[in-house]
Protein backbone atom coordinates (compact mmCIF):
# COMPACT_ATOMS: atom_id res chain seq x y z
CA UNK A 1 0.00 0.00 0.00
CA UNK A 2 1.35 3.50 -1.43
CA UNK A 3 1.65 6.29 2.16
CA UNK A 4 -0.91 8.34 0.26
CA UNK A 5 -3.73 5.25 0.15
CA UNK A 6 -2.17 4.36 3.67
CA UNK A 7 -3.27 7.84 4.63
CA UNK A 8 -6.18 7.37 2.91
CA UNK A 9 -7.49 4.51 5.13
CA UNK A 10 -6.09 6.20 7.99
CA UNK A 11 -8.80 9.08 7.84
CA UNK A 12 -11.51 6.58 6.55
CA UNK A 13 -11.04 4.89 10.49
CA UNK A 14 -13.78 7.27 12.00
CA UNK A 15 -13.14 7.70 15.75
CA UNK A 16 -15.62 7.06 17.63
CA UNK A 17 -17.21 9.94 19.99
CA UNK A 18 -20.65 8.30 20.90
CA UNK A 19 -23.27 6.34 19.89
CA UNK A 20 -23.99 6.72 16.37
CA UNK A 21 -21.29 10.11 16.40
CA UNK A 22 -17.80 9.46 14.18
CA UNK A 23 -15.40 12.70 14.26
CA UNK A 24 -13.43 12.51 11.13
CA UNK A 25 -10.23 13.84 10.49
CA UNK A 26 -8.37 15.28 6.90
CA UNK A 27 -4.93 15.30 5.32
CA UNK A 28 -2.36 17.15 5.97
CA UNK A 29 -2.61 19.10 2.75
CA UNK A 30 -3.18 23.09 1.70
CA UNK A 31 -7.16 23.36 0.35
CA UNK A 32 -9.62 25.70 0.38
CA UNK A 33 -12.39 23.81 1.09
CA UNK A 34 -12.73 20.34 1.98
CA UNK A 35 -12.70 17.57 -1.25
CA UNK A 36 -16.03 16.53 -1.12
CA UNK A 37 -14.92 12.66 -1.66
CA UNK A 38 -13.62 12.24 1.43
CA UNK A 39 -16.80 13.79 3.46
CA UNK A 40 -18.83 11.53 1.45
CA UNK A 41 -16.64 7.96 2.16
CA UNK A 42 -16.43 9.41 5.32
CA UNK A 43 -19.92 9.60 5.67
CA UNK A 44 -20.66 6.26 4.61
CA UNK A 45 -18.10 4.58 6.53
CA UNK A 46 -20.02 6.30 9.72
CA UNK A 47 -23.19 5.16 8.61
CA UNK A 48 -21.66 1.49 7.55
CA UNK A 49 -20.53 1.26 11.22
CA UNK A 50 -24.13 1.22 12.65
CA UNK A 51 -25.18 -1.93 10.04
CA UNK A 52 -25.24 -5.10 11.23
CA UNK A 53 -26.07 -7.21 7.88
CA UNK A 54 -25.98 -6.42 4.10
CA UNK A 55 -23.37 -4.45 1.90
CA UNK A 56 -24.27 -0.70 1.10
CA UNK A 57 -26.41 -0.26 -2.45
CA UNK A 58 -27.11 2.99 -3.09
CA UNK A 59 -26.19 6.30 -1.50
CA UNK A 60 -27.96 9.73 -1.93
CA UNK A 61 -26.52 13.24 -0.98
CA UNK A 62 -26.20 16.60 -0.85
CA UNK A 63 -22.96 19.17 -0.33
CA UNK A 64 -25.10 21.94 1.49
CA UNK A 65 -21.89 24.55 2.43
CA UNK A 66 -18.17 23.99 1.80
CA UNK A 67 -16.18 22.17 4.45
CA UNK A 68 -13.42 23.61 6.27
CA UNK A 69 -9.62 21.52 6.12
CA UNK A 70 -9.15 23.06 9.30
CA UNK A 71 -11.64 21.68 11.87
CA UNK A 72 -12.78 17.98 12.38
CA UNK A 73 -15.54 17.07 10.25
CA UNK A 74 -19.09 15.27 13.07
CA UNK A 75 -20.85 12.69 11.77
CA UNK A 76 -24.05 11.63 13.24
CA UNK A 77 -26.40 8.87 11.94
CA UNK A 78 -30.39 8.39 12.22
CA UNK A 79 -30.65 4.31 12.35
CA UNK A 80 -33.98 4.96 10.36
CA UNK A 81 -34.72 1.62 9.50
CA UNK A 82 -33.37 -2.15 10.13
CA UNK A 83 -35.31 -4.26 7.69
CA UNK A 84 -35.02 -7.91 7.15
CA UNK A 85 -33.74 -7.43 3.74
CA UNK A 86 -33.18 -3.26 3.64
CA UNK A 87 -31.67 -1.29 6.46
CA UNK A 88 -31.52 2.48 6.50
CA UNK A 89 -29.19 5.12 7.65
CA UNK A 90 -29.14 8.72 7.32
CA UNK A 91 -25.89 10.68 8.06
CA UNK A 92 -25.12 14.92 8.69
CA UNK A 93 -21.96 15.60 8.17
CA UNK A 94 -21.38 19.10 10.86
CA UNK A 95 -18.85 21.98 11.55
CA UNK A 96 -19.29 24.43 13.66
CA UNK A 97 -22.89 23.19 14.39
CA UNK A 98 -24.13 23.89 11.37
CA UNK A 99 -24.73 20.97 8.34
CA UNK A 100 -21.97 20.92 6.01
CA UNK A 101 -23.54 17.50 3.94
CA UNK A 102 -26.39 14.99 4.81
CA UNK A 103 -26.16 11.10 3.28
CA UNK A 104 -28.69 8.57 2.95
CA UNK A 105 -27.59 4.96 2.53
CA UNK A 106 -28.88 1.24 2.09
CA UNK A 107 -28.08 -1.66 2.80
CA UNK A 108 -29.26 -5.09 1.43
CA UNK A 109 -29.30 -8.33 1.81
CA UNK A 110 -27.64 -9.93 -1.48
CA UNK A 111 -30.35 -12.08 -3.44
CA UNK A 112 -31.01 -13.34 -6.73
CA UNK A 113 -33.00 -12.40 -9.43
CA UNK A 114 -33.10 -11.16 -12.64
CA UNK A 115 -30.24 -10.32 -14.46
CA UNK A 116 -28.99 -7.93 -17.39
CA UNK A 117 -26.56 -4.93 -18.28
CA UNK A 118 -25.26 -2.22 -20.39
CA UNK A 119 -22.01 -3.51 -22.34
CA UNK A 120 -18.83 -2.63 -21.27
CA UNK A 121 -16.90 -0.01 -23.85
CA UNK A 122 -13.90 -1.41 -25.57
CA UNK A 123 -11.12 0.31 -24.64
CA UNK A 124 -7.03 0.07 -24.27
CA UNK A 125 -6.06 -2.02 -20.71
CA UNK A 126 -5.20 0.23 -18.32
CA UNK A 127 -1.40 -1.05 -18.80
CA UNK A 128 -0.58 0.03 -22.22
CA UNK A 129 -1.49 4.26 -20.45
CA UNK A 130 1.16 5.40 -18.85
CA UNK A 131 0.83 7.09 -15.38
CA UNK A 132 -0.93 10.26 -15.20
CA UNK A 133 2.26 12.27 -13.57
CA UNK A 134 4.46 10.57 -16.60
CA UNK A 135 1.69 11.82 -19.14
CA UNK A 136 1.64 15.43 -17.93
CA UNK A 137 5.26 15.18 -17.84
CA UNK A 138 5.66 14.30 -21.59
CA UNK A 139 2.93 17.04 -22.57
CA UNK A 140 4.82 20.31 -20.94
CA UNK A 141 8.38 19.22 -19.81
CA UNK A 142 7.51 20.02 -16.03
CA UNK A 143 5.47 19.05 -13.93
CA UNK A 144 3.87 20.85 -10.69
CA UNK A 145 3.61 20.10 -6.84
CA UNK A 146 0.95 18.12 -6.82
CA UNK A 147 2.00 16.10 -9.69
CA UNK A 148 4.67 15.20 -8.10
CA UNK A 149 3.23 13.71 -4.88
CA UNK A 150 1.57 10.26 -4.29
CA UNK A 151 -2.51 9.82 -4.61
CA UNK A 152 -4.05 6.93 -3.53
CA UNK A 153 -5.94 6.86 -6.17
CA UNK A 154 -3.74 5.62 -9.72
CA UNK A 155 -5.78 7.49 -12.68
CA UNK A 156 -4.92 6.03 -16.14
CA UNK A 157 -6.43 8.91 -18.22
CA UNK A 158 -8.15 7.38 -22.09
CA UNK A 159 -7.49 9.61 -25.14
CA UNK A 160 -6.31 12.55 -24.44
CA UNK A 161 -6.13 14.72 -20.76
CA UNK A 162 -8.99 16.72 -19.72
CA UNK A 163 -7.63 20.13 -19.76
CA UNK A 164 -5.61 19.30 -23.06
CA UNK A 165 -6.18 21.94 -26.31
CA UNK A 166 -6.30 18.35 -28.36
CA UNK A 167 -9.01 16.51 -26.29
CA UNK A 168 -12.10 16.26 -28.88
CA UNK A 169 -14.45 18.08 -26.54
CA UNK A 170 -17.50 15.47 -26.11
CA UNK A 171 -19.05 15.22 -23.11
CA UNK A 172 -17.60 12.40 -22.07
CA UNK A 173 -14.47 10.64 -20.26
CA UNK A 174 -12.70 7.49 -19.81
CA UNK A 175 -10.40 6.67 -17.18
CA UNK A 176 -8.84 3.27 -15.52
CA UNK A 177 -8.83 3.85 -11.72
CA UNK A 178 -7.78 1.98 -8.65
CA UNK A 179 -6.32 2.08 -5.02
CA UNK A 180 -2.09 2.72 -4.99
CA UNK A 181 -1.69 -0.56 -3.55
CA UNK A 182 -3.73 -3.68 -2.04
CA UNK A 183 -6.51 -3.24 0.35
CA UNK A 184 -7.98 -5.19 3.26
CA UNK A 185 -10.83 -7.26 2.41
CA UNK A 186 -13.38 -5.37 3.84
CA UNK A 187 -16.52 -4.66 1.64
CA UNK A 188 -16.76 -1.55 3.49
CA UNK A 189 -13.74 -0.25 3.25
CA UNK A 190 -13.85 -0.81 -0.29
CA UNK A 191 -17.33 1.01 -1.17
CA UNK A 192 -15.67 3.83 0.27
CA UNK A 193 -12.55 4.14 -1.07
CA UNK A 194 -14.65 3.75 -4.27
CA UNK A 195 -17.34 6.71 -3.44
CA UNK A 196 -13.91 8.47 -2.88
CA UNK A 197 -12.09 8.38 -5.97
CA UNK A 198 -15.95 8.93 -7.80
CA UNK A 199 -15.67 12.33 -7.17
CA UNK A 200 -12.44 13.34 -8.37
CA UNK A 201 -12.95 13.25 -12.01
CA UNK A 202 -17.02 12.96 -12.72
CA UNK A 203 -17.54 16.87 -12.98
CA UNK A 204 -14.85 17.22 -15.63
CA UNK A 205 -17.80 15.17 -17.99
CA UNK A 206 -19.64 18.66 -17.80
CA UNK A 207 -16.84 20.98 -18.24
CA UNK A 208 -15.26 18.86 -21.73
CA UNK A 209 -17.16 20.83 -24.43
CA UNK A 210 -16.07 24.40 -22.22
CA UNK A 211 -12.98 26.58 -22.75
CA UNK A 212 -13.67 26.76 -18.95
CA UNK A 213 -11.31 24.95 -16.20
CA UNK A 214 -11.38 24.76 -12.50
CA UNK A 215 -8.48 27.39 -11.99
CA UNK A 216 -10.34 29.89 -14.34
CA UNK A 217 -11.02 32.93 -11.83
CA UNK A 218 -14.80 33.66 -13.52
CA UNK A 219 -15.66 30.52 -12.85
CA UNK A 220 -17.29 29.02 -9.74
CA UNK A 221 -17.42 25.01 -9.73
CA UNK A 222 -18.89 22.48 -7.20
CA UNK A 223 -20.53 19.76 -6.71
CA UNK A 224 -24.42 20.03 -5.00
CA UNK A 225 -25.43 16.11 -5.04
CA UNK A 226 -23.99 12.61 -5.33
CA UNK A 227 -25.59 9.73 -5.97
CA UNK A 228 -24.24 5.94 -6.28
CA UNK A 229 -25.57 2.64 -7.10
CA UNK A 230 -23.28 -0.66 -5.93
CA UNK A 231 -24.64 -2.91 -8.03
CA UNK A 232 -21.89 -5.85 -7.31
CA UNK A 233 -19.34 -6.47 -5.19
CA UNK A 234 -16.19 -4.79 -6.12
CA UNK A 235 -12.29 -4.01 -5.51
CA UNK A 236 -11.10 -1.09 -5.14
CA UNK A 237 -7.71 -2.34 -5.43
CA UNK A 238 -8.15 -3.78 -8.50
CA UNK A 239 -9.05 -1.62 -12.16
CA UNK A 240 -12.12 -0.34 -13.21
CA UNK A 241 -12.99 1.57 -15.70
CA UNK A 242 -14.86 4.94 -15.33
CA UNK A 243 -16.68 6.02 -18.19
CA UNK A 244 -18.74 8.91 -17.52
CA UNK A 245 -20.67 11.23 -19.74
CA UNK A 246 -22.65 15.06 -19.59
CA UNK A 247 -26.03 14.78 -20.91
CA UNK A 248 -26.63 18.24 -20.33
CA UNK A 249 -25.00 21.99 -18.45
CA UNK A 250 -28.36 24.77 -18.49
CA UNK A 251 -29.07 27.35 -15.87
CA UNK A 252 -25.60 27.27 -13.60
CA UNK A 253 -26.24 23.92 -13.17
CA UNK A 254 -24.88 20.61 -15.52
CA UNK A 255 -25.43 16.93 -14.91
CA UNK A 256 -22.48 14.34 -15.56
CA UNK A 257 -23.22 10.42 -15.20
CA UNK A 258 -20.49 7.91 -14.65
CA UNK A 259 -20.37 3.75 -14.82
CA UNK A 260 -17.75 1.89 -13.01
CA UNK A 261 -16.61 -1.81 -14.49
CA UNK A 262 -14.56 -4.21 -13.57
CA UNK A 263 -12.09 -5.77 -15.80
CA UNK A 264 -13.95 -8.64 -16.57
CA UNK A 265 -17.00 -6.37 -18.51
CA UNK A 266 -19.24 -6.59 -15.28
CA UNK A 267 -20.81 -3.41 -14.03
CA UNK A 268 -20.43 -2.62 -10.81
CA UNK A 269 -21.71 0.75 -9.97
CA UNK A 270 -23.43 3.62 -11.27
CA UNK A 271 -23.51 6.99 -10.21
CA UNK A 272 -24.93 10.58 -11.24
CA UNK A 273 -23.91 14.32 -9.97
CA UNK A 274 -25.15 17.67 -10.47
CA UNK A 275 -22.56 20.47 -9.96
CA UNK A 276 -22.63 24.41 -9.78
CA UNK A 277 -21.70 26.10 -12.81
CA UNK A 278 -21.97 29.79 -12.46
CA UNK A 279 -19.78 32.30 -14.48
CA UNK A 280 -18.88 34.98 -12.72
CA UNK A 281 -20.10 38.48 -14.68
CA UNK A 282 -17.98 40.96 -15.50
CA UNK A 283 -18.07 44.32 -13.30
CA UNK A 284 -20.13 46.58 -14.61
CA UNK A 285 -18.73 50.17 -15.87
CA UNK A 286 -19.96 53.27 -13.88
Amino acid sequence: MSQALDLLVDLLDLETIEVNTYRGRHPQEERQRTFGGQVAAQALMAAGRTVERGRVHSLHSYFLRPGNPKMPILYEVDRIRDGHSFTTRRVVAIQQGRAIYNMQASFHTDESSIEHQFVMPEVPSPESIAPLAERVRGASGEIDEWFKRQHPIDQRFIGELPWSPLRNREPRQQIWIRADGTLPDDALLHACVVTYASDMSLFDAILAPHQIRWDDDSFMGASLDHCMWFHRDLRADEWLLYDTDSPIAHGGRGLARGSLYNQAGQLVVSMVQEGLTRIAKPPTKG
